[in-house]
């Protein structure tokens, strides 16, 4: 299978490549906003704990699970055990659903890109700018088929010379462009009280709410439990160092979900006068509120520039890992070639995002639970689908092939320095954490 024959051609693609999936539309504007809300500093420390003890565990299953089974996600479950055959589809989905309103979000980033390259940044702090644009068909379409193309083509030129040069070249950028806006973020008048909101920890800001706010930020921010991690494992060389990988894709995303916070939140406070719940949510803080911000300030059209191309790079990143994840899929499962599968990837993700994008406008009164489509998907997919793939996952390897399955392989190239750990935390924390949130996101508790 052509899949098969394709690898990662060092540990440092591999890395970038995985860091990127990792770092996406949730660390720049998801992870600022549940901080701000969740406590800031405090919610900050809760993260970091989870993200080296539970976001770990769960990571390194996945990435080991993929290199031992050579598998995509669709046939890697299976081929550990037959009766988890059902948990490969309901895994396979997931990229699916997110891959398709990603785009959507992605074309929206896009279009707020050109703003200012057009310099009319004064008319997108406009509080009707956005509603207006996603309620009008025509320019979303446009922007979520430039998306999905540029995100096609890279996925086209297959794992090392796509995905791994690309991610080469954009997650050092990336880097770079985090670490120059928070710098200036925070010499902004007013901005040292966010500073100090966001990283000094108030104990009596702390609650259940923060763990479990936290833990689902781990799993939208990290892709865990969307078939990324599998089959880049499975595109990963034997030689190389899981757990070293793993630690360096940790630091990556967490740097970046940080300074995001850290650019972000002093930005907002000095420019609320120090109201964190100007930080709002979602599309709310990126496309209405930080525009506002940006509009307020000296260089605020370089730096929105730059703050769009930081986003559309992050989203392009993710994109990439989710598409890949369903090409080897259809690669896999039908035997088929890497271009013939990209483009039946790119078509049927094209029709499934044109209800995302029609949900806003034309079919603007169809609701799913009270949700439109887009809406809808990310719920079902982020809260639903992604903790039950994981907490069956923790299932498989902590209770019928043994945390053993997951050391051995991890110790082909190295040893397991955290190997007590990690059986630890996938037999009795990890399932326990997937079962809070499924239950928190059952009773709608966050």
């Amino acid at each position: 299978m052509e899949n098969k024959k394709e690898s990662f051609g060092s540990k440092l693609g591999f890395i970038l490549a995985a860091a990127g999936s990792a770092v996406g539309l949730g660390n720049i504007w998801r992870f600022p906003y549940l901080a701000a809300k969740y406590g800031g500093g405090i919610f900050l420390l809760v993260y970091a704990i989870l993200a080296v003890t539970f976001g770990f565990s769960l990571m390194i299953t996945e990435i080991a699970i993929g290199r031992r089974t050579g598998k995509s996600v669709i046939g890697a479950y299976s081929d550990i055990c037959k009766k988890f055959k059902p948990l490969c589809f309901v895994a396979a989905a997931v990229p699916v659903m997110i891959f398709s309103y990603y785009c959507v979000i992605g074309g929206w980033v896009l279009k707020y890109f050109t703003v200012y390259i057009e310099n009319i940044g004064a008319e997108a702090a406009n509080d009707n700018f956005f509603s207006d644009f996603i309620a009008s068909p025509f320019q979303p379409t446009i922007f979520l088929i430039i998306f999905l193309l540029l995100t096609a083509v890279v996925v086209m030129l297959g794992v090392e010379k796509g995905i791994e040069k690309v991610s080469k070249l954009l997650m050092p950028v990336l880097v770079v462009i985090t670490v120059g806006i928070s710098i200036y973020c925070i010499t902004i008048d007013g901005a040292m009280a966010g500073v100090k909101y966001y990283l000094m920890p108030e104990f009596g800001n702390f609650s259940i709410k923060t763990i479990v706010a936290a833990m689902g930020q781990l799993f939208y921010s990290m892709s865990i439990a969307m078939g990324i991690m599998v089959t880049f494992g499975s595109y990963m060389r034997k030689e190389d160092n899981i757990e070293e990988a793993v630690r360096y894709v940790e630091i990556f995303d967490t740097a970046i979900a940080f300074l995001s916070g850290l650019m972000i939140i002093p930005a907002v406070f000095a420019f609320s006068g120090g109201d964190a719940s100007a930080l709002g949510q979602g599309p709310g803080l990126m496309f209405v509120t930080l525009p506002k911000v940006f509009l307020s300030m000296k260089a605020g059209r370089i730096l929105g520039l730059v703050f769009f191309v930081l986003v559309a790079l992050a989203a392009l990143t993710s994109a990439i890992s989710l598409m890949e994840t369903i090409v080897s899929v259809i690669m896999e499962k039908w035997k088929m070639k890497r271009t013939k599968a990209c483009v039946i990837t790119t078509l049927f993700s094209f029709a499934l995002g044109m209800l995302s994008v029609l949900g806003y406008s034309t079919f603007s009164e169809v609701r799913i639970f009270g949700k439109q489509f887009l809406d809808f998907l990310d719920f079902f997919s982020n809260n639903l689908v992604m903790p039950l793939v994981a907490l069956f996952t923790c299932i498989l390897i902590g209770y019928i092939a043994k945390p053993s399955y997951v050391e051995s392989e991890v110790m082909l190239s190295s040893q397991f320095k955290s190997r007590k750990l990690y059986a630890v935390m996938i037999k009795y924390v990890c399932p326990v954490c997937m079962l809070i949130i499924l239950v928190s996101s059952a009773i709608g508790y966050v």
